[in-house]
């Protein structure tokens, strides 16, 4: 399947609602059998496969069998790479345009110093959310402003000294490739928005199926 078959309206258009309900569930399950997913959705299986058979057709799914001990194998569907550009990329080739013009004529140090400041404005923009908040909620509103910039983000879990979040899409997945610092200003990001330490467990860029980030409440800000 070649990137232009792909709707550029990417999830908004040309999928019916439960098309668009099964292509984000495999995005962030990764992997999901037949049975789970027809559970998930509330639908028959038969339901399922019909709507596989036709995302089949176009590339974006594919099809794996799972032994079992017992039985016949279990039918399991992930999406293929040419689902990507269904989900948001934040403007990926003309950003990497830009920061590879920037390399040629000022050196890396621009493009990591253009990261950080990229940072900053959004940290100056939204550290009015995490103002006089508890630490839960400030995880909470990190998960938020993560959403709102479609990373699928979503707590795995929030206690009173600690929390991890996941992220299931990466928008900016090719800049990161080229330019690991993207991922380090991130993290500092994350840092100072909850006044926490952050790290990154896993990261899709480093061929994990999510982001994930432990999040550890720091000494002088605990009750």
């Amino acid at each position: 399947m070649r990137a232009d078959d792909v709707d550029p309206g990417g999830l908004d258009a040309g999928f019916s609602s439960t098309k668009k309900q099964i292509l984000v569930s495999l995005k962030r399950e990764g992997r999901i059998s037949l049975t789970d997913l027809a559970a998930e959705l509330n639908v028959s299986k038969m339901a399922v496969l019909k709507h596989m058979g036709a995302l089949e057709a176009k590339g974006l799914v594919e099809r794996s069998f799972e032994a079992r001990a017992r039985g016949r194998p279990r039918v399991c569907f992930s999406l293929s790479k040419d689902a990507s550009p269904l989900f948001p990329e934040a403007y990926t080739h003309m950003t990497l345009c830009a920061l590879s013009f920037i390399e040629e004529k000022l050196g890396r140090p621009a493009v990591v110093q253009l990261l950080k400041q990229r940072t900053q404005a959004v940290y100056a923009a939204n550290e009015g959310r995490f103002a006089d908040r508890g630490f839960g909620d400030k995880v909470r509103a990190l998960v938020g402003l993560r959403e709102e910039g479609g990373y699928m983000a979503e707590p795995a879990r929030i206690g009173a000294s600690s929390a991890e979040i996941l992220e299931h899409n990466c928008p900016i997945l090719a800049i990161a490739e080229r330019y690991g610092e993207a991922c380090e200003v991130e993290v500092d990001l994350f840092q100072k928005l909850l006044r926490a330490d952050v790290e990154a467990s896993h990261r899709v860029v480093a061929g994990d199926p999510v982001c994930r980030f432990l999040i550890r409440r720091r000494r002088e800000f605990r009750a």
